[in-house]
């Protein structure tokens, strides 16, 4: 097949064109300084507002909350070091579980270096958050829980609404990081009782390089970044005028299609899985059958190695991911599979494959064929496979 199957929409997204077309005019005509004082800069502070205002609205937020940063991991950064800063008389101590993304755990690592104490809850089998254990490890100094909307690797969605009525009760502030969640599930802020919430535009097919962190009024958190009056003096730095419209405008269209979308992305995904389990054997779908994101397929192949499938699915025109894109190149195998259980030998073959809404029936099934063949190939060259299939 000639046609490029793109199958890791939680690596990023295509900006769709009605996006690229709000953004246009804000290179070229529209490009003054949304902090200028003249009438042809305000017509960008304008944009901005707006803007501010889809995103608020759709999650449930005041305008004033919503604050544009320049990726989803800068939000997250902002949400856990800025904590750690402002709320330093109350305590040192964070709670986040250990399947974050290492936007999440590097900045984690980063606060235990300086003083700050972070306990790392278990997840079950399916890659749920363990409640008991995260009531149980808040401390009368804990300041914070950090814990992701939906998983970025197996696509588990959270007890979100739990986890935010526990910090609650707690009197803890809670930040959720809801990049692959926005524009994908239904997210309200004061339902869910969240605090703080990051997201970027580029998994929701807007542009790279804009993000937000939404951050509740009477949260006193301070700049992570430092130079300039922006963002009512809470995020330094020109605003990125054409990347927030584009935010804006790809934040309205998915709500629009929200509900066709995530329909057409399900009944993909439910025959990409069922097929891949019907067909080849010795594998397993990652993360919970039911609570995950409408467009997440991770496997497990047995007696495989995960990147060499990639490169092979790659000759055939077949964009797949082995996990996280951050963690690209890495040896070891992902954390993620680790913290659900899953040994080594078989973390190591994993496929993640996460579809949308441009994706057909058909490539679906090219898909399915040829990781059938690729997988049996590589058994094939494999001496734990061959030794295995003499044992039995």
């Amino acid at each position: 097949m000639d046609k490029k199957i793109y199958l890791d929409n939680a690596a990023t997204t295509k900006t769709r064109p009605e996006v690229v077309e709000a953004m246009l005019p804000y290179f070229t005509d529209l490009y003054g300084n949304p902090s200028s004082v003249y009438e042809f800069a305000t017509q960008n502070k304008k944009a901005v507002d707006e803007a501010r205002e889809t995103i608020a609205k759709a999650m449930g937020a005041e305008i004033s909350e919503i604050y544009f940063t320049g990726s989803g991991t800068e939000a997250d950064n902002w949400a856990l070091k800025a904590t750690a800063d402002a709320y330093a008389a109350k305590g040192n101590h964070i709670i986040t579980s250990k399947i974050e993304h290492h936007a999440i755990l590097h900045t984690c690592e980063y606060l235990q270096k300086h003083g700050v104490e972070v306990t790392y809850i278990d997840v079950d089998e399916n890659g749920i958050l363990k409640l008991d254990e995260l009531e149980k490890a808040i401390r009368p100094t804990t300041i914070l829980i950090s814990v992701m909307f939906a998983n970025n690797e197996i696509g588990t969605i959270q007890p979100i609404k739990e986890i935010g009525a526990i910090a609650k009760k707690h009197n803890v502030l809670f930040h959720t990081d809801a990049v692959q969640a926005f524009g994908q599930l239904e997210i309200n802020v004061d339902d869910f009782g969240i605090d703080m919430m990051s997201a970027s535009a580029h998994k929701l097919n807007g542009p790279k390089g804009i993000g937000f962190l939404y951050i509740r009024k009477g949260i006193k958190i301070r700049s992570l970044i430092h130079g300039g009056a922006q963002e009512r003096q809470r995020r330094a730095g020109t605003e990125n005028v054409p990347g927030i419209v584009g935010f804006g405008k790809a934040v309205e269209i998915a709500l629009e299609t929200m509900e066709e979308r995530t329909k057409k992305e399900i009944m993909l995904r439910n025959l990409l899985m069922k097929r891949v389990l019907e067909e080849i054997p010795f594998v397993r779908v990652n993360g919970d059958k039911v609570r995950r994101l409408p467009n997440n397929a991770n496997f497990s192949f047995q007696f495989i190695e995960g990147e060499s499938l990639l490169i092979m699915l790659d000759m055939k025109n077949i964009c797949g991911s082995s996990g996280s894109a951050c963690t690209s190149g890495s040896l070891d195998p992902s954390h993620v599979l680790l913290a659900i259980g899953l040994p080594h030998e078989v973390a190591h073959g994993s496929l993640r494959l996460t579809v949308s809404e441009d994706i057909t029936e058909e490539d679906i099934n090219y898909t399915v064929d040829r990781v059938k063949e690729i997988v049996e190939k590589l058994r094939q060259m494999s001496p734990l496979y061959e030794d295995f299939m003499k044992k039995r």
